[in-house]
């Protein structure tokens, strides 16, 4: 089981939704949580409605530090990934293990403003963005990967757009 770590400033939509997206795709081959810098105290109502719309589960979902994986005794990361700039540019924790990392930036459907339907298509397009990195992720031959070409593959996936 590979744990992964999704950073996003708020830990309140692209990290939750990433979080609840790799734990149904990666099902017993990866463990996925998320966390910010600066946590919003609870996820984004429109993206929880989202994953409720869509049959994840949402009930362990919470916004939280990046400092709880990074005290004694959290698990070792495998991978994290930063799903925001603010995240990217941030100074991270020393993570325990040295987890490979890489950059998957999206834009921030939280910051949508305008009607109901045009921050629900902006949460859309968040997660359809996700769950096409994530499909890829999770379908790398991580055992016959060297580190270079596995860092190489994870950038590359952060490259990834709806139109690619």
């Amino acid at each position: 089981m590979k744990n992964v770590l999704f950073l996003c400033t708020g830990n309140s939509a692209r990290s939750i939704l990433a979080e609840s997206i790799l734990n149904a795709e990666g099902a017993g081959r990866f463990r996925a949580s998320s966390a910010g810098s600066q946590p919003q105290g609870e996820p984004n109502p429109h993206a929880i409605a989202l994953l409720r719309n869509l049959d994840h589960d949402v009930s362990a979902l919470r916004s939280k530090s990046w400092d709880e994986f990074a005290a004694p005794g959290a698990p070792q990361m495998d991978f994290i990934f930063t799903v925001c700039d603010n995240a990217a540019g941030e100074t991270c924790p020393l993570w325990p293990g040295q987890p490979m990392s890489a950059h998957w930036g999206l834009p921030d459907p939280a910051a949508v403003t305008g009607s109901e339907a045009e921050i629900a298509a902006a949460f859309a397009q968040t997660y359809r963005m996700l769950l096409r990195r994530i499909s890829v992720f999770v379908n790398l031959p991580l055992e016959t990967l060297d580190s270079l070409s596995l860092k190489r593959d994870l950038d590359a996936i952060g490259a990834v757009s709806e139109t690619t």
